[in-house]
């Protein structure tokens, strides 16, 4: 019984994912552009994360172990 139980869960968190595209709510519209803005956006474009919130790895990764440098702020701890 319990397992019947949590398959059906499971099921009806699966069929909740949707599949059409997105669009406002009918009789509402997006949202007013932003100042300076040549066109008003569209749902995709609001939705596609800019640059600065997903960057790029920029340092590469040790592949060995290194002594690492002098840390003049590494004290010990007060007494």
């Amino acid at each position: 019984m319990r397992r019947l139980a949590v398959l059906a869960l499971v099921l009806a968190l699966a069929a909740c994912g949707q599949r059409a595209k997105l669009s406002p709510p009918p009789g509402k519209a997006l949202p007013v552009a932003a100042y300076g803005a040549d066109a008003q956006a569209d749902a995709d474009t609001l939705l596609t994360p800019p640059p600065q919130a997903a960057p790029e790895r920029s340092v590469e990764l040790r592949k060995r172990s290194e002594d690492r440098t002098e840390d003049p702020f590494d004290l010990p701890p007060p007494e």
